[in-house]
């Protein structure tokens, strides 16, 4: 699945290509021989970005592809998959698009759009009512708007947030998918619900299939193969 949309525009801006013909759009699949872009442009130029653009266009239509594929395994469920802030330095605008183009949707883009209380923040917080509460009182401090999860490792760290609420939704951390169908029947719809940590392509469905609504999975974008492509002359 091709993902290079922003990279034509990219190699126009910086002059390193004067036109881009038709070729295929993001999100189409493509076999071998397909055709993703036409660039004409100086010789020096298009030898000198060659590298940069085929770097580029491998990784982010690896990530589409992966993700696409991790999409199609959830058909038929609820469950929406999410990718994670494990991204490339300087990358991640461009990876996190690929994830959508692939069917995926973004999780957080940083720390500034949405506060993720994680095993340390809580324990150096002192505990989940104390994480919690200084989240609250820091977002009216601040005059923000912001959704607030938390992560749980056992069934009681889930009691705890069940007790005292002020969240939006609960990430379950390593839950066995026994364990992902109990929270989740004892959540019973009050928060939406996460699923993370350990869970590969082939678990992911069973864990879907338990009513989770997000599985989030790094692996789209820290361990994806890039899309086998190459830059040939042309006349």
């Amino acid at each position: 699945m091709l993902s290079v949309d922003q990279l034509e525009d990219k190699l126009i801006d910086l002059a390193f290509a004067e036109d881009i013909g038709d070729g295929d759009q993001d999100g189409t699949h493509v076999k071998k021989g397909d055709i993703a872009m036409i660039v004409e442009g100086k010789t020096r130029s298009l030898l000198q970005t060659e590298r940069l653009m085929l770097n580029i266009m491998q990784r982010m239509s690896g990530i589409a592809t992966m993700t696409a594929k991790y999409v199609k395994r959830l058909e038929g469920t609820k469950t929406h998959i999410l990718d994670t802030r494990k991204t490339t330095p300087g990358l991640r605008m461009l990876e996190k698009q690929a994830v959508k183009i692939g069917g995926g949707m973004n999780h957080r883009i940083g720390l500034f759009d949405m506060i993720l209380l994680k095993d340390n923040h809580i324990d150096f917080a002192g505990g989940i009512d104390n994480a919690i509460d200084r989240c609250h009182a820091y977002l009216k401090e601040k005059g923000l708007d912001l959704k607030i999860e938390i992560e749980v490792r056992s069934f009681d760290e889930l009691d705890q947030v069940l007790k005292h609420g002020g969240v939006n939704r609960i990430m379950l951390d390593n839950f066995s998918v026994p364990d992902t169908k109990k929270a989740v029947d004892i959540i019973a719809g009050k928060y939406e619900t996460e699923s993370s940590g350990g869970i590969t392509y082939d678990t992911i469905r069973d864990y879907a299939e338990q009513g989770v609504d997000f599985i989030s999975v790094g692996a789209l974008t820290h361990s994806v193969k890039g899309l086998d492509m190459s830059f040939k002359a042309c006349e």
